[in-house]
């Protein structure tokens, strides 16, 4: 199941290849570091590959990384129209902060009105519970209701094993998720809702003449340029942490759900974000909508077309020396008319040796309408003296 869960969450990539080694240094790259957790995922945000990995579609007990969902939903709302950071939202009994006594809160009450951005940042910096039934409300009209959104959108983005029971993580009858799910959750929400993203990149917070800092430790750590992510702890969960880093060109996602201590999920996420960095590295190999080749168009009012592919697609190997991506793009046997644009044609695979790393469906870069009759006909002929040459030369050459 993660095999083929890493081809669909593949998210983008890029140029055209220029089939060239990537390292001129030999490195030997070693097994995974053995990491203290119940779970984890090391992934590559731009490919989707999954560099590391153990119980990654095991569930668990998300903990406050439900916040992350939680905030992806106002980046939807804010990327639809549907909310500004700049509006108000009136605090009810509900989101209270005295509701949540043993547990974090952004320190709201009943009667406040408080911006979307300030909310937003009392959920993602402070890890507020109380901000969460607060946005869950104002967005919803109420908390269950945006439990539903949450549920919904997360079966739309791939988030298979996930169930949300409420707005925040406190650990609740059904509440779960998977180390592989956060590590998809965090990527859309870097690629989907940049703007909200970010402000997982600040370090404190203050409201109500509190200051709080940001969990996520690694925000101060100058050997390695993380910026953004979201901790999480309750007693059933233990203590986890979603984070994302940048090295040159390279993003990478840690997941590490279920370690002893709020030191272990820091050291852990170190070890896994250092050992991506150092043995692996992503290229691009197609551009959106470049023109890879062209294709025989049959019975349409046009011979040619050129072939593509639908999204940036980029592939992560190991950084080993000579090691070249080699294309073979292979084009479904007969491809006729009426064609639309964007149409699946082919399919695209880029090799390493005898390994496919990368494989994405090739498409139609233009709409072909059909051809005229006398076009057709000629084509008809065309294509079956085709079929008969081709039947010959099998049983000739075999």
């Amino acid at each position: 199941m993660l095999i083929t869960r890493r081809l669909k969450f593949a998210l983008i990539g890029c140029a055209l290849l220029a089939a060239s080694p990537f390292s001129s240094a030999q490195i030997v790259v070693p097994a995974p570091p053995a990491i203290a957790a119940k779970g984890y995922v090391l992934m590559d945000y731009r490919s989707g590959e999954i560099l590391a990995a153990e119980n990654a579609d095991t569930r668990m007990a998300p903990a406050s990384l439900t916040k992350m969902m939680t905030a992806y939903l106002i980046g939807q709302e804010i990327q639809a129209g549907r909310l500004k950071f700049t509006d108000e939202v009136m605090i009810s009994s509900n989101a209270w902060s005295r509701k949540f006594p043993d547990s974090s809160k952004m320190f709201i009450k009943p009667g406040d009105k408080v911006t979307v951005a300030d909310l937003t940042r009392g959920i993602m910096i402070q890890s507020g519970n109380d901000a969460c039934v607060a946005m869950a409300e104002h967005v919803a009209g109420s908390e269950e209701a945006f439990v539903s959104l949450m549920n919904s959108w997360a079966q739309q983005i791939g988030m298979a094993d996930s169930n949300f029971v409420n707005a925040h993580g406190l650990d609740g009858e059904g509440i779960a998720t998977t180390p592989l799910d956060m590590a998809v959750l965090l990527q859309r929400l870097i690629a989907d809702t940049p703007d909200v993203y970010k402000i997982y990149s600040e370090k404190s917070f203050s409201w109500a003449g509190i200051e709080q800092n940001n969990r996520n430790r690694l925000l101060w750590d100058k050997s390695l340029n993380v910026d953004g992510g979201k901790t999480g702890y309750t007693s059933e969960a233990g203590y986890s942490l979603a984070a994302s880093g940048v090295n040159e060109d390279m993003r990478l996602i840690s997941v590490v759900m279920g370690t002893g201590s709020a030191g272990a999920r820091i050291q852990e996420t170190r070890k896994l974000l250092n050992f991506g960095f150092r043995f692996y590295t992503t290229k691009q190999v197609a551009k959106k909508g470049g023109s890879l080749l062209a294709a025989r168009v049959w019975m349409g009012d046009r011979k040619q077309i050129a072939v593509t592919v639908a999204e940036d697609v980029f592939a992560t190997v190991r950084r080993t020396d000579g090691i070249q991506l080699v294309p073979e793009y292979q084009l479904n046997p007969v491809i006729t008319a009426p064609l639309r644009a964007g149409e699946v044609v082919g399919v695209a695979r880029w090799r390493n040796g005898d390994t496919v790393v990368r494989e994405v469906p090739l498409i139609a870069a233009q709409s072909v309408a059909e051809g005229s009759l006398v076009d057709r006909l000629l084509d008809k002929v065309m294509m079956l003296v085709d079929g008969l040459v081709k039947q010959l030369m099998q049983a000739v050459f075999g």
